[in-house]
């Protein structure tokens, strides 16, 4: 393993978006009981990649309004079994999200919360980010 890369976490198995979105669904009876029992019988952790995947796979192939994204995303990762990568810029873009952000821009915002700014041409991130996220939202 190349030195850069961290040692993994005792007895955790990192999880696909595959597993969380069969976990939430049920749309397969027999994978969506194997993601249950994973999920049920061991500690696992949900990168913040696969939350993002989550969120779109769940809006564009399910039809999931936002509201019920976060929703589930928020139970999700409340389980027990479950650590989510950098829990709290999750949980905040969650809250963003719910105020009416696109989950992925508010996703990018509280990844970017170290930063002075960030830039976009996105007019309706710009509109909408306003002066309230965590980062300021310029156009270049």
């Amino acid at each position: 393993m190349p030195p850069y890369w961290p040692k993994p976490a005792a007895a955790m198995i990192a999880i696909d978006t595959n597993i969380v979105v069969r976990f939430l669904t049920g749309d397969n009876a027999e994978q969506s009981a194997r993601a249950q029992a994973l999920i049920d019988g061991q500690q696992v952790f949900l990168s913040v990649t696969v939350a993002l995947e989550t969120d779109w796979v769940l809006r564009s192939a399910y039809g999931f309004r936002p509201s019920e994204v976060i929703h589930a995303l928020r139970a999700f990762g409340g389980l027990p079994t479950v650590t989510v990568e950098d829990a709290e810029a999750v949980a905040r873009a969650l809250d963003m999200a719910e105020a009416g952000l696109d989950f992925a821009d508010a996703l990018h915002l509280t990844r970017a919360a170290q930063c002075t700014a960030f830039a976009t041409f996105d007019h309706r991130l710009l509109r909408r980010a306003g002066s309230t996220g965590p980062v300021q939202v310029t156009e270049p």
